[in-house]
C-alpha cells in the first residue's frame, strides 16, 4: 500500500513538474519568440520602404485579383497561392503601402508560429536564435513584404517539419502536430507545388520507415489539398499534367543537370534574377556565412549524435539539402529567394550548433567563444545590412522609373483599355492600368493579328529598349523616346474603321 502511495505521488509531482516546465516554456519562450517575430516585422517597415511599387513578378500576382487592372499573364510554373494570400488587400484597395504593412505584419505572426511549433524540440533560446538568424538576412527582409511565394515556401516547411517531429517521437497521436504538418505542406502546395514536393520528400520516407502511415498521409494529404488548383488549372488551360510540368520546365530554360552553386553565390550580392549569371563573384565578405552555413550544419548534425537526439536535426537538415537541390543542380539560372525555404529549414539546427559553441555543459557561455562570435555576427549583420541597402535603393529607383513612364503613357494618350507589348511591357501595364501581350518568349498570349485588331479599338504601344528594332509591324507607328525606353504608338482608330 505504502509502496503504491509513493509511486503515485512520484507520478504526481512529475505531472506537476511537466506541467510548470509547460507553463514557464508559454510564459518565457512565447515572449522570446514573439520578440524575434515583431523584430522581424518592425525591420521589415523600417528597412523596406512600404511605398516600394510592385515589382515584375508582383504585378503578375496582384493583377489576378485587382479588379482595377486587367490580369497580366499567368506562366505555367506560378501558382495561385500569392493572390489568395494578397486578395483581402488587392481585392478593394491600390495601395502598395497597405499591402507591404499587412504582408509585414501577417509575416511576422507566421514567423513565432512557425518557431512555436518546434517547442520541446529545441530549448526556446535555440528558437529564438533560428529565428533571427533566418529573420536577419538580407532576402529573408526585402521579399517578407513582397507578394511572392517564396518565404510563404519557407515559413510552410518550418511549420511542417517541425510539426512532423513533434508528432513522430508522441507517445499517443498529438492531433495539434498532425493539423500543423497538414497546414504547413498545404502552405507550400498552394504557393509552389514543386517546391513543396522537394521539401516533404524527407518527411514521407520517414513516415513510410518508420510505418507511421497516418503521419505519411498526413503529410501527403496537405500537399494534395494546397496543389489541387494548381492541378486543375493543370487540365483546363494545359491539356493536363503532364503537359503543365513540360511547359513550367521549358519556361525556366528547361531542367536538367546544371551547377548552378556559383550563380547562387553571385546573386548574394542582391541579383534578384541571375539570369543569365555572368560576372565575377561578390566580395568574399558578402559570401563568407553562405559557404559556412554547411559547415555548421554538419556540425550541428555531430553534437545532435552524440546527445542521441538525431532525428530532430537530421530530418530538417534533410529536407533543407532537397529543398535546395533543383535550385543548385537543376535550374541554370538563380535568384537568391528561391533558397529561402533552406534557410528557415537550416536556422534551428545551426542556431543550436553556434550556441554549443559558446556555452558549457552546464548552460555557462564561454566568454572567449561567446565574444568572437558575438564579433562575427555583428560583422554578419553589418554585410546583410548593407546589401540589403544597396538592393532596396535600386530596386526603389526601378520602380520609380516605371511609375514616370507610365505617367508619360497618360499623358501620351495610352489610358486605360490599352494594351502594351515589348519590352518589359508586364510591369509597366499594371502600372499604368493596361493589359500587357507577347507573341514570342515565355509569357506569349496572344498573336500580331490581335494586336492589330486591338489596336483598331483602343489605344496600343511597342516597348523597346533605346534604339531597339521595333516588330515589322510597328515600323510605322509614331516613335516617342522616354526615360530609358523607345515607346512607338499604334495611330489613333478613326471614325468608320473597321473593328
Amino acid at each position: 500500500m505504502a509502496h503504491g502511495t509513493n509511486a503515485m505521488l512520484v507520478g504526481m509531482g512529475r505531472r506537476e513538474a511537466a506541467a510548470v516546465s509547460g507553463r514557464s516554456w508559454r510564459t518565457r519562450g512565447n515572449a522570446l519568440l514573439a520578440a524575434v517575430a515583431g523584430a522581424f516585422t518592425a525591420a521589415q517597415l523600417l528597412l523596406v520602404p512600404p511605398s516600394m511599387g510592385l515589382g515584375w513578378d508582383e504585378a503578375v500576382y496582384v493583377s489576378q485579383v485587382d479588379d482595377q487592372a486587367p490580369a497580366a499573364f499567368f506562366s505555367a510554373p506560378r501558382a495561385r497561392g500569392v493572390s489568395l494570400l494578397v486578395a483581402p488587400i488587392a481585392s478593394w484597395s491600390s495601395s502598395t503601402s497597405l499591402l507591404r504593412v499587412y504582408l509585414a505584419v501577417l509575416s511576422g505572426i507566421a514567423l513565432f508560429l512557425a518557431l512555436r511549433a518546434w517547442r520541446g524540440l529545441f530549448p526556446a533560446r535555440v528558437l529564438a536564435a533560428g529565428g533571427a538568424l533566418f529573420a536577419s538576412l538580407w532576402v529573408t527582409l526585402f521579399y517578407a513584404p513582397q507578394a511572392m511565394p517564396n518565404l510563404w515556401v519557407a515559413l510552410g516547411a518550418l511549420l511542417a517539419v517541425g510539426c512532423f517531429l513533434r508528432a513522430r517521437a508522441a507517445d499517443r497521436p498529438d492531433r495539434r502536430a498532425l493539423w500543423g504538418v497538414a497546414v504547413g505542406a498545404t502552405l507550400m502546395a498552394v504557393m509552389r507545388p514543386t517546391d513543396a514536393v522537394w521539401v516533404a520528400l524527407p518527411l514521407l520516407a520517414v513516415a513510410s520507415a518508420v510505418r507511421h502511415w497516418r503521419l505519411g498521409l498526413v503529410t501527403a494529404a496537405g500537399l494534395a489539398a494546397g496543389a489541387v488548383p494548381w492541378v486543375v488549372e493543370a487540365f483546363i488551360s494545359y491539356g493536363g499534367l503532364r503537359e503543365r510540368l513540360s511547359e513550367a520546365s521549358r519556361v525556366q530554360g528547361d531542367l536538367g543537370w546544371y551547377f548552378a552553386v556559383d550563380d547562387q553565390m553571385r546573386s548574394l550580392i542582391g541579383r534578384a534574377l541571375c539570369r543569365p549569371c555572368t560576372g565575377a563573384m561578390p566580395n568574399p565578405v558578402v559570401t563568407v556565412w553562405w559557404v559556412l552555413l554547411p559547415l555548421f550544419a554538419v556540425l550541428a548534425l555531430v553534437i545532435a549524435v552524440r546527445a542521441r537526439r538525431t532525428a530532430r536535426t537530421l530530418i530538417p537538415l534533410a529536407c533543407a539539402t532537397t529543398a535546395a537541390v533543383p535550385y543548385l543542380f537543376l535550374i541554370g539560372y538563380a535568384a537568391p529567394r528561391f533558397l529561402l525555404p533552406a534557410y528557415a529549414l537550416l536556422a534551428v539546427p545551426v542556431a543550436d550548433a553556434l550556441l554549443h559553441l559558446v556555452t558549457t555543459p552546464s548552460g555557462r557561455w564561454r566568454p572567449v567563444a561567446a565574444s568572437l562570435l558575438a564579433v562575427a555576427v555583428g560583422g554578419h549583420l553589418a554585410v546583410q545590412y548593407a546589401v540589403l541597402d544597396h538592393v532596396v535603393d535600386r530596386t526603389v529607383a526601378d520602380r520609380r522609373a516605371w511609375a514616370r513612364t507610365a505617367d508619360a503613357l497618360h499623358g501620351l494618350g495610352v489610358r486605360p483599355p490599352c494594351l502594351l507589348t515589348g519590352h518589359e511591357a508586364i510591369p509597366l501595364a499594371h502600372y499604368a492600368g493596361c493589359s500587357s501581350g507577347a507573341i514570342r518568349g515565355n509569357n506569349a498570349n496572344t498573336t500580331t493579328a490581335e494586336i492589330l485588331r486591338t489596336a483598331r479599338q483602343e489605344p496600343v504601344a511597342v516597348l523597346s529598349v533605346p534604339g531597339g528594332a521595333p516588330p515589322s509591324y510597328a515600323r510605322g507607328w509614331e516613335l516617342h523616346r522616354l526615360e530609358g525606353m523607345d515607346v512607338r504608338i499604334a495611330p489613333a482608330p478613326r471614325a468608320g474603321d473597321p473593328a
